[in-house]
């Protein structure tokens, strides 16, 4: 059973990533964690921290000479700016008076990088993780809460990708649909292929549609002149996924609530779609599903399917079309133009506090929406067929495949 969790906070030393389960032989280079985790950094509409915020990780354990071991991998991520928080998110006590003076070399701001906040902000886990935790400094939550966490989550996608890539030949790809008020046409919906994943990495805004591209930033543009933010949707797609991956028998074994409670794990993301979830919702049932039709000389080797409109999963499992999912992302809850909040100490009313902010996160939210997509298909796929090894793996991926007969496949 593939299992995975994540440790540190945001500003602190590092970020652990921990993955458990992983077959042994997966061919795994840091290179290839380092090159998804740079993905993530990527899009326009990030703010300044995306530029010196350089991900330098190590792989601490479960990997020897470019190949997993079958034992628990873990994954640091260490954090570039860790010198000047030393103090401020130091683990053990600190005299009072060090959280009073500046970094040493004149940065002014380490005096308010030390102050106790206590203005939170509309949106985030501030006020209420204070309250749940009995804090009375937002640094305690926000440290944790914040989207900096899915650096870890998005180096341990990169591994889970490559088990799926090697054994099941599954890959895994995103686009972004609509940021903001501005969105794509009907058209782009699934518009893609691994063929064109170089080309949406190329993309500021992650679109093949050189129109909404233009669009995108210039939304980006306005909100950022504003002193605001914009959230967005974003589709991911996994292609060749086989069948059965899931289960109908345990609810919570069901793969699309499996892919809702990843996806809905994600910092900013208010809502998931499975294929035309929504839409579909306003058909009638001989237009929502998707027909059925032998396998024939001119058309496929196997059965198929004309349209997809259940994203890959029926019944809670995968039946062998890409898996399709999109996400909700609400803007970012650091508004520069400032929110209406209390401060803690006294109640009254005052303005939000603002470490810092990102006019849009979608186009990463991409990237990370692939990740967790790429660990709940790499959990589906191991608890179905099992195997310490890769060699295990594909034996036991195809002896499946093959128990299938040829009419049903």
């Amino acid at each position: 059973m593939i299992k995975w969790s994540t440790a540190g906070e945001s500003h602190g030393s590092a970020l652990l990533a921990l993955i458990e389960g992983m077959p042994a032989g997966v061919e795994i280079e840091s290179t290839k964690i380092s090159r998804e985790l740079e993905r993530r950094r990527l899009g326009y509409g990030r703010g300044s921290r995306q530029k010196f915020e350089a991900d330098r990780i190590e792989l601490i354990s479960g990997i020897r000479h470019g190949k997993t071991l079958g034992s628990p991998i873990s994954v640091l991520i260490h954090n570039s700016e860790w010198p000047k928080w030393k103090t401020v998110m130091s683990a053990d006590p600190v005299d009072p008076a060090a959280l009073q003076i500046d970094a040493g070399v004149g940065d002014t701001r380490e005096i308010a990088r030390n102050r106790k906040l206590t203005k939170p902000r509309p949106g985030h886990a501030d006020l209420v993780g204070m309250n749940k935790y009995g804090f009375t400094d937002a640094r305690n939550v926000l440290e944790r809460a914040s989207a900096r966490e899915t650096a870890a989550r998005v180096a341990l996608g990169a591994i889970a990708k490559e088990y799926l890539r090697q054994v099941a030949h599954i890959e895994i790809g995103s686009q972004v649909l609509q940021v903001g008020s501005v969105s794509g046409p009907e058209s782009l919906r699934g518009n893609f292929t691994p063929d064109n994943f170089s080309d949406l990495d190329a993309s500021p805004v992650r679109t093949l549609d050189l129109d909404l591209e233009n669009r995108f930033i210039a939304e980006i543009d306005a909100a950022k002149k504003a002193g605001d933010t914009l959230g967005g949707v974003v589709e991911i797609v996994a292609f060749n996924v086989p069948q059965a991956l899931g289960t109908y028998t345990i609810a919570a074994e069901r793969l699309d609530a499996q892919i809702a409670a990843a996806m809905m794990s994600i910092q900013a993301v208010k809502g998931v779609e499975i294929g035309d979830g929504f839409r579909s919702a306003g058909r009638r049932g001989s237009a929502a599903h998707d027909e059925i039709f032998p396998a024939s000389a001119e058309n496929s080797d196997t059965l198929f399917r004309k349209t997809n409109r259940a994203g890959g999963i029926e019944g809670g499992m995968s039946n062998g079309e890409p898996v399709v999912v999109r996400l909700a992302y609400k803007p970012i809850s650091t508004v520069p133009h400032a929110l209406s909040t209390i401060d803690t100490e006294t109640g009254q009313a005052a303005t939000a506090l603002h470490q810092r902010s990102d006019t849009t996160a979608v186009i990463p939210g991409a990237v990370i929406g692939e990740s967790m997509l790429a660990l709940v298909l790499a959990r589906a796929l191991n608890s179905q067929i099992g195997g310490d090894s890769m060699r295990q793996a594909k034996e036991n991926l195809h002896s499946f495949i093959n128990s299938i007969p040829q009419e049903r496949r």
